[in-house]
C-alpha cells in the first residue's frame, strides 16, 4: 500500500500540472514551407468538392461553363503542388504524434494521411486524361490550357469521369475524417497537434 502511495505521489503533475503533458506541449511543430503547402493543398481540396457537389448537380446556372473551368484549372494546380509535397516529405517528415497516443491510432492518422495524397494524384489525373479523352481543354484560370495527354476515346472519359466522382466522395469522407482528427485533438485531448499545423 505505502508502494502504491508512493507511485501515485510520483504520477501527480508539478509545475501547475504541466509535467504530465511536457512531451506533448513542446513536441515540434511543422516546418512553415510544410505548413504553407498543407493550406494551401487543404483550400484547394475543400474548393474542389464544393465545386464538384455544384457542378455535378448543375445548381451552377449560367455559371456552370466558368466554375467547370475553375475546377478543372484547380485541379491542373494541385499536380505540382501535391508532387512537391510528397518530395518535400521525404525530405523532411513530420513530427511525432504524441507518444501516448495509441498505436492503432497513430496508425489510423498515418493510414488517412497517405490515403488522402493518393486519393489526390489519382483524381486529378483521373480528371485531367478523362479531359483530354472527350476531349475538352484544361484551362489555367484562363491564361493557357494544358497540353492533351490522350486522344480522342468518348467511352473511355465516361468511364474515367465517372470514376473520378467516386473517388471525389471518398476524398471528401477521408478529408472529413482528418479534420474531425485535428478537432478532436485541439478541443478533446488539448494537445499541440493541429496547433503545430498552425504556428509551428
Amino acid at each position: 500500500m505505502q508502494k502504491w502511495r508512493m507511485v501515485r505521489r510520483s504520477m501527480r503533475p508539478h509545475s501547475g500540472g504541466k509535467r504530465m503533458n511536457a512531451a506533448i506541449d513542446t513536441s515540434a511543430g511543422y516546418t512553415a514551407t510544410a505548413r504553407v503547402l498543407h493550406w494551401i493543398t487543404a483550400i484547394l481540396v475543400l474548393a474542389q468538392i464544393v465545386l464538384g457537389i455544384l457542378i455535378a448537380n448543375k445548381w451552377t446556372g449560367a455559371w456552370q461553363d466558368q466554375l467547370y473551368d475553375l475546377h478543372k484549372s484547380n485541379g491542373a494546380v494541385l499536380i505540382p503542388i501535391i508532387l512537391i509535397r510528397i518530395f518535400y516529405r521525404w525530405g523532411h517528415p513530420p513530427p511525432p504524434l504524441p507518444a501516448d497516443i495509441p498505436p492503432i491510432q497513430q496508425f489510423a492518422a498515418h493510414t488517412t494521411h497517405y490515403l488522402l495524397y493518393g486519393l489526390v494524384v489519382a483524381q486529378v489525373f483521373l480528371g485531367w486524361i478523362g479531359t483530354a479523352a472527350y476531349p475538352a481543354p484544361v484551362p489555367i484560370y484562363g491564361l493557357f490550357n494544358l497540353p492533351s495527354i490522350w486522344p480522342e476515346n468518348r467511352a473511355l472519359s465516361e468511364q474515367l469521369l465517372g470514376i473520378h466522382k467516386i473517388v471525389g466522395i471518398s476524398i471528401a469522407i477521408v478529408a472529413a475524417m482528418h479534420i474531425g482528427a485535428a478537432l478532436f485533438h485541439h478541443f478533446v485531448r488539448k494537445d499541440r497537434v493541429l496547433m503545430r499545423m498552425i504556428s509551428g
